[in-house]
């Protein structure tokens, strides 16, 4: 019998997976490394099976009301000069008078820890130091010095997963860098862009802008070659700095862009990778979303550096094109008795 659950990670999984567990009657624990909410990021496709699922958690109205509203893009060269524009689709989006809800990144996770109930526990500021996986449960301790029992652990910490590292062996047979960054920072909208999207893709690089729901702030995605050899995940100034230098040859008013990124703080970056897992448990440990399956933004190409919030973040809901079929499953899972 599961009574509680620890998930490591919350982000778009971590939070549909409490959700859903708390339904269920299970004793839920958010942790995530964050000091707090995490404003920014670009935007998630809620499509196909995603927004029967959302309407299942009664918040597709939600939803809606909180997508975006682009009403197309613009491709600009390396000058800064417009060669295309079209009011038909965006690369965030896709097709506009599809079904599909474009919703930012942070206020959809906002929407679904506002859909929480109480009982679940959230922890920002900190993270798993260690796992001991035991015969009636998972030992936890915690970088902050507490140690905590729980019935099932599930890593939706990403596709750098610590709990995956952790607990499966052979971390560098099963993650398979793609040689691709993905850049991701906000500035204020000082260009005034409303409504629209703007776009530049040549040469290995390739980048995506638009503004906020508020239109105050500009959610900016870069793709380019990542170094050689690849920077510390926690060396923000080096990560700002390779941004800079990828993209000091863009003109207009892409060199603002870039002066702004310097003092912000929202910013992500990430060399893109594939996940390959022989399988997505071991005992009571369970790997959820990126962690588990990222298929990567590209798809597998990325030399073409296709740089579409939509392919890019969507995998972050592919936790709801599974939690259907999933977490019916994961109880099974937790007692070590199948493998999703």
């Amino acid at each position: 019998m599961i009574r509680n659950a620890l998930i490591s990670g919350a982000g778009v999984t971590g939070l549909a997976l409490a959700f859903w567990l708390d339904r269920a009657g299970v004793a839920v624990t958010l942790v995530e490394r964050s000091d707090g909410f995490r404003r920014g990021g670009q935007a998630v496709d809620i499509r196909g099976v995603a927004l029967h699922v959302v309407a299942a958690m009664d918040l597709i109205d939600d939803a809606r009301t909180l997508r975006t509203r682009l009403k197309g893009m613009s491709m600009l060269d390396a000058e800064g000069n417009e060669i295309h524009r079209t009011e038909e689709r965006t690369y965030s989006a896709g097709r506009l008078d599809s079904d599909d809800i474009e919703i930012f990144r942070d206020d959809l996770c906002e929407l679904l820890i506002n859909a929480l109930s109480e009982d679940v526990e959230l922890i920002y500021g900190d993270s798993i130091r260690a796992i001991d996986q035991r015969a009636d449960g998972v030992a936890v301790a915690f970088e902050s010095g507490s140690d905590r029992s729980f019935d099932l652990l599930m890593g939706a910490d990403g596709v750098y997963s610590n709990v995956r590292k952790q607990v499966f062996n052979a971390e560098a047979d099963v993650v398979f860098p793609m040689g691709v960054v993905l850049a991701l920072f906000s500035t204020p909208n000082f260009i005034g862009l409303d409504d629209w999207q703007i776009g530049h893709r040549m040469n290995d690089i390739g980048y995506v802008i638009y503004p906020s729901r508020d239109k105050r702030e500009l959610r900016i995605g870069v793709g380019f070659e990542a170094p050689e050899p690849p920077l510390s995940r926690s060396d923000i100034d080096a990560q700002k700095l390779a941004v800079s230098k990828s993209c000091a040859h863009l003109k207009g008013d892409f060199p603002r862009f870039l002066d702004a990124m310097k003092s912000t703080d929202q910013f992500y970056y990430n060399e893109l990778a594939q996940i390959h897992m022989p399988a997505w448990s071991q005992g009571r440990v369970v790997l959820a979303g990126d962690a588990a399956h990222c298929a990567s933004p590209c798809r597998g190409r990325a030399r073409a550096l296709g740089l579409s919030a939509r392919s890019s973040l969507r995998m972050n809901s592919c936790v709801t094109r599974k939690i259907s079929r999933v977490l019916s499953r994961l109880m099974k899972c937790a007692c070590g008795r199948m493998s999703i």
